[in-house]
C-alpha cells in the first residue's frame, strides 16, 4: 500500500460559505467582509485567521459561545458528494489515502459540520478557550492558518508518517499560499479548488467544481496514473458522470500604454 497524507482546507474548500459569514447572519450582525477585508489589507493577523481575532478582540463578538459555532456548522452548505469522496479515499486499490481538514474555521463549526463524515479527530481548526462559567472565548490555544498550517501539515505527517512527495494539499485562497509553496517545495501536490489569482499560479493542479469529488481527477491522473477512460469508468460505477470535463490554461495578463506606465 502506496501511503499518502490528504489534507484539505475547509471554507469553500469542502464548502460554500465562509464561517465568519454564516457566523454573523446567524447572530444579525453587519459587516463582517468589511472587517476581515480591513484585518486582511493591513496584514495585522494571518491571511484567514481574521475571524479568530475578532471572536477575541471584537466586542460586537463577544456574546460568541461554543453553542453559536456548533450551529454555525450545521447551517454551512457543504459541496456535493462529500461523503462519497471520503469514501472513495479508501477504495482506491494499492493507496491508503488518510484525509484531514486544517482550516482556520473555529474547530467546532468544522466538527459539527462534517459529523458523520470525517472522524473528529482528524480535523484540525482554530481552538480557543473558554471561561468555565460564562463560556465566553478568554483566548485562542492554536490558529491554523499561515505558517501554522505548515508546522500542522508537518506534523501530521511526522505521525504517519509519510514522505514529503506523499502529501496532497487542497486550498482555495490566499490563506493557503505558505502551505501550498512548502508542499511545492518538497515535491508534494497542491490542488487549487478557485480561481484566486495567487493560488492558481502555485498550485499544481486547479479544479474547478461544485461537487467535493472533483479533486479525486487530478489525484487519480497524477498519483494513480489512471487515464481519462478510466476515471470515467469510475466515476460511472459510483453512479456519477463526468458530464463536461475541460482542461483550459489561463493567461492573466495587465497591458497598459507605453506613457500611462511611465
Amino acid at each position: 500500500m502506496k501511503r499518502y497524507l490528504l489534507a484539505s482546507d475547509f471554507d469553500q474548500t469542502l464548502s460554500f460559505n465562509d464561517s465568519g459569514i454564516v457566523l454573523s447572519e446567524l447572530l444579525g450582525l453587519p459587516g463582517f467582509s468589511e472587517k476581515s477585508a480591513g484585518l486582511s489589507r493591513t496584514h495585522l493577523v494571518q491571511q484567514g485567521a481574521e475571524l479568530a481575532y475578532l471572536l477575541l478582540h471584537d466586542p460586537a463578538y463577544a456574546l460568541v459561545r461554543k453553542e453559536h459555532l456548533v450551529e454555525v456548522g450545521k447551517r454551512v452548505r457543504l459541496k456535493k458528494n462529500l461523503p462519497l469522496l471520503a469514501r472513495l479515499l479508501g477504495e482506491l486499490d494499492g493507496y491508503d489515502f488518510t484525509f484531514y481538514v486544517i482550516s482556520a474555521a473555529p474547530q467546532e463549526v468544522i466538527q459539527s459540520a462534517l459529523e458523520g463524515i470525517v472522524p473528529s479527530e482528524q480535523i484540525h481548526g482554530t481552538r480557543f478557550r473558554y471561561h468555565p462559567v460564562s463560556g465566553e472565548i478568554e483566548s485562542i490555544e492554536r490558529v491554523t492558518a499561515g505558517y501554522g498550517k505548515v508546522a500542522l501539515l508537518e506534523q501530521l505527517r511526522g505521525q504517519l508518517p509519510v514522505s514529503h512527495d506523499r502529501v496532497v494539499y487542497v486550498g482555495d485562497g490566499s490563506s493557503d499560499i505558505h502551505v501550498m509553496l512548502h508542499v511545492n517545495r518538497l515535491n508534494g501536490m497542491t490542488i487549487a479548488v478557485s480561481e484566486n489569482k495567487y493560488l492558481a499560479q502555485i498550485a499544481k493542479r486547479t479544479v474547478i467544481s461544485d461537487d467535493a469529488v472533483s479533486v479525486l481527477v487530478p489525484i487519480l491522473e497524477d498519483i494513480v496514473g489512471l487515464d481519462a477512460a478510466a476515471i470515467h469508468a469510475l466515476f460511472e460505477s459510483k453512479g456519477l458522470v463526468l458530464q463536461e470535463w475541460d482542461k483550459v490554461q489561463t493567461d492573466l495578463l495587465t497591458i497598459r500604454e507605453a506613457d500611462a506606465a511611465a
